[in-house]
């Protein structure tokens, strides 16, 4: 497993095509495919703000299905895209409180 500097993230794989994982205290979360490319499907804040942490360290860019972005400014994880910016809260609040899903 190859860790991603900085992000609390780690590739189970290869460079070429694995899994991006983030830990929340014994277990571990698949987040993200990597094949060549970053793919998700986020199903909580938790999800969203490890990816905008690594599309941040990596100085890219966390883009929605619906064309909205998802970044992290002055420790806010913000999507943008519609009439105004929308505030999830502080990443480390929003990471440290784990991967409560969308749906449950």
């Amino acid at each position: 497993m190859t860790s991603a500097a900085g992000t609390g993230l780690s590739l189970r794989g290869t460079p070429e095509s694995g899994e991006v994982v983030a830990r929340h205290g014994d277990a571990e979360y698949a987040v993200a495919v990597w094949q060549g490319r970053l793919y998700g499907k986020p199903a909580s804040d938790w999800e969203v703000a490890h990816l905008a942490r690594l599309a941040g360290a990596l100085g890219a860019g966390l883009v929605g299905e619906d064309g909205e972005t998802y970044g992290v400014r002055d420790g806010v994880l913000e999507q943008a895209g519609g009439a105004s910016p929308y505030e999830f809260g502080k990443v480390d609040d929003i990471i440290a409180t784990g991967p409560a899903r969308w749906d449950t």
